[in-house]
């Protein structure tokens, strides 16, 4: 039996036959040069594990009649063989007993002082688990034991074991979950941003321990995984008691006084800094990281080995994120104000492309436990714009604009919301979809209600913290954009003679002048004064319309640099080129001369006005689109020069006459005509004129004339032009009762007309002329 005990077979049998598990693990304080550790534990020699079966049954046999074995006091050392043999620590084990009987179990408690080796050696141990380069690690222990059973003292025995951990062997980070986190001003005199969390830690270990109050550094990541991890503030545990096999709670204070300059600046070719990844990973519901850099201890009594030990060690922990798919709440514009591009900017650029301009209203629903001073001073997106879940094109809100904020407090389980309000001039609207906006144009002009727009936008936000300024940037939001039409809800089932809008838009056309002429053409500025019915507002530095009248185009107008305001719009210039010959042939010029001859005789001529490609020559596609929406509506009615006194004219129709009336001399056989040219500095010329007066329809007398005769702008009268009287008839006869006084007359006219280089021949049917008789 000494003999067994003294030879390698029992060590053999021991190493392999023992088995220990331990119950519970707890310090029990710590020296200036370790800790004070207690380890209970069950201790069982179990043959069955041994593989030689002459060792086994050997084995058995001795440890049946020595019935005990106890150790004195030792020190056990332990190394790690792959990091230089470095020495991780020495454990000072008091004297123990154990049964080492097959089957039979000791509860074995001791207190063992340990003594931690090399911290560089520990350290880059640690950092390798941290880091996840640790696929093994092998620990080999050393230790001289002095050993007796019952009366014979073996003496001293060298051992030596080595244990190897791979992969699910060796511990992770345990779990934790957040329960608690309220962000707030900092308190105690700090500055900046204070937190307060609770963090519970799921302990599976039977390990039981005080942990003194610990400090941290806490960072994210910089621009590239290569970079420095940024700090970002401090955070602070108190005394914390760790009981065996029981979930952690550890309640943390932090401090964030100030961000640093790396933290908010955005990386090189990147259109975000660290601060905007971190917070984007986070909000879409991703696990960020964070880094504790570890670990100072503000109790003084600590002792120096443990600062040593955990100093400069880095632990990335994952922080679980929160979807912020709804943080905000509603995104919308208001006061829309539309500006068409410069008609110089080449067609697909960006200076081709429609602004807008009008009130970003965003409603940011903030985490309940936000309950710092916020304040939003700026705010740019990049917005995608979809009509029936189709996307339409992208608004593009690059720089930087001014905004406001108001902190609204929530009620019952609704939480604080933030509305922001900020003013944005000429954002760049990029059209994907012809065709879809096309359907979007449609239904604002025939629709008769809302179009109801989809923006799904990245936002990004300047703001003003007790952290300082900084910018967040990409924040998704998606909001619901109702665009008011533009025919103000008219009951589109009904049939449209033209009658409500024109009233609505009550078109007036004055200060006519001709600017330029040629044998085919005329060129006309006037002055439009309208109204717009609808609630937007636009900016139109160019645009083109095509005029067409019985389905052949006659002229075009322009407008330039005009300014649509909702309500009543005056003095705003058109330009009107009058070619019916040049655009549509002898067949346009005929039907421009019957155009002007019913207009002049005040009959109701309407006019079809049609946009074309080039009507906004930087973007085609509007053009080609508002060309599908001609639009027939009754010619305006010029603005003339009147006498005062008809207004009071019963009879007086609202309706500009050429001619306004005329005084037939009888005995010289001659008629003197008042005319109202249209035109403010513009004088026209009757070139000739055949021309018959009727009463009740019957001929009263003709005018042939063939010398020219100037009309200047406003009222004028006519040379005497001479009369060839129907003598005998009743309209004659009725001029001749009306001697002294005044009779209406009608009239039929062909007529001469020239400004300028141009000529046509027209024809004039006017009736309740007011016709003075005198001798």
């Amino acid at each position: 039996m000494l003999g067994f005990l003294l030879s390698e077979g029992i060590q053999e049998y021991a190493m392999q036959a023992a088995d220990f598990k331990p119950t519970k693990l707890s310090m029990d304080g710590l020296t200036d040069h370790g800790a004070k550790v207690q380890i209970e534990g069950d201790f069982t020699m179990d043959a069955s594990k041994v593989k030689k079966q002459s060792v086994r049954n050997l084995g058995r046999f001795g440890t049946w009649i020595a019935r005990e074995a106890e150790s004195g006091p030792f020190d056990a050392d332990v190394y790690l063989p792959e990091y230089g043999n470095v020495l991780v620590g020495t454990a000072k084990v008091p004297g123990i007993r154990l049964n080492i009987r097959n089957g039979h179990t000791t509860h074995v408690s001791f207190v063992a002082t340990v003594q931690p080796g090399s911290p560089d050696g520990i350290r880059n141990v640690a950092n390798d688990w941290i880091d996840g380069r640790l696929g093994q690690i092998r620990l080999k222990g050393k230790a001289s034991v002095p050993l007796k059973s019952g009366l014979i003292n073996i003496g001293k025995q060298f051992v030596e074991q080595s244990i190897v951990f791979r992969g699910g062997d060796i511990p992770t980070l345990p779990h934790y979950n957040i329960t608690k986190l309220n962000l707030g001003e900092a308190k105690h005199g700090l500055k900046g941003l204070g937190a307060d969390a609770s963090i519970v830690v799921k302990n599976d270990f039977p390990i039981q321990i005080t942990l003194p109050p610990v400090a941290v550094d806490v960072g994210i990541e910089g621009c590239s995984a290569s970079d420095k991890h940024i700090m970002v503030g401090t955070a602070q545990t108190r005394e914390l008691q760790v009981r065996p096999s029981t979930d952690v709670k550890v309640d943390v204070t932090g401090n964030v006084e100030k961000l640093a300059d790396p933290l908010t600046e955005v990386c090189p070719n990147s259109a975000k800094s660290p601060l905007d990844a971190f917070l984007g990973d986070y909000m879409k519901g991703e696990d960020a990281t964070i880094y504790i850099n570890c670990c100072k201890f503000p109790d003084p009594a600590t002792p120096d080995w443990a600062r040593d030990l955990l100093k400069d060690i880095t632990v990335p922990l994952p922080f679980a994120g929160k979807s912020m798919g709804n943080l905000i709440k509603n995104f919308s514009l208001a006061d829309m104000h539309f500006s068409l591009p410069d008609p110089f900017a080449e067609p697909g650029s960006p200076e081709a492309a429609p602004k807008i301009s009008g009130i970003v209203n965003v409603d940011i629903g903030l985490p309940n436990e936000m309950n710092f001073p916020i304040d939003v001073t700026q705010v740019k997106a990049d917005a995608d714009i979809y009509y029936h879940k189709k996307k339409l094109g992208k608004m593009n809100l690059e720089k930087w604009q001014k905004a406001n904020s108001t902190r609204i407090e929530g009620h019952g389980s609704e939480g604080p919301s933030l509305l922001v309000q900020s003013v944005i001039k000429k954002a760049p609207i990029e059209i994907l979809d012809d065709d879809l906006f096309s359907e979007v144009v449609q239904a604002l002009l025939f629709g008769g209600k809302s179009v109801l727009m989809d923006l799904k936008a990245a936002v990004s936000v300047g703001v003003d913290t007790p952290m300082g300024k900084f910018a967040v940037r990409g924040i998704p939001a998606q909001g619901v954009v109702p665009v008011k039409p533009i025919r103000g809800g008219k009951d589109v089932d009904k049939p449209d003679d033209g009658k409500d809008q024109e009233s609505a838009i009550n078109l007036k056309v004055g200060n006519m002048a001709i600017v330029d002429t040629s044998p085919t053409s005329l060129t006309i500025t006037a002055m439009v004064n309208f109204t717009n019915p609808t609630k937007y507002s636009a900016t139109v530095p160019y645009f083109n319309i095509n005029i067409l009248a019985n389905g052949s185009h006659i002229a075009s107008a322009t407008v330039k640099d005009m300014e649509v305001h909702p309500g009543n719009n005056t003095n705003n210039l058109v330009s009107v080129l009058w070619d019916p010959y040049t655009y549509g042939g002898a067949k346009g010029k005929k039907i421009g001369a019957e155009l002007l001859s019913q207009y002049i005789s005040g009959f109701n001529t309407t006019i079809t006005v049609q946009a074309h490609e080039k009507s906004v020559p930087a973007a085609p596609y509007i053009g080609r689109l508002l060309s599908r929406f001609p639009i027939t509506r009754p010619m305006p009615h010029l603005s003339t020069p009147k006498k005062p006194s008809d207004g009071d004219d019963p009879e007086d129709d609202g309706k500009s006459h050429f001619i306004r009336g005329t005084t037939m001399h009888l005995i010289s056989s001659t008629a003197v005509f008042t005319l109202a040219s249209p035109f403010r500095s513009t004088t026209l010329f009757i070139t000739n004129m055949n021309a018959t007066a009727y009463h009740q329809g019957h001929v009263a007398g003709k005018i042939l004339y063939e010398l020219p005769f100037a009309v200047p702008p406003g009222l004028s009268e006519s040379p005497r032009l001479p009369v060839d009287w129907s003598f005998g008839s009743i309209g004659y006869e009725a001029i001749k009762k009306a001697l002294g006084g005044q009779l209406k007359l009608s009239a039929f006219a062909y007529v001469g007309v020239r400004i300028g280089e141009w000529r046509e021949h027209v024809w004039f049917q006017g009736g309740k002329i007011g016709a003075n008789v005198r001798l």
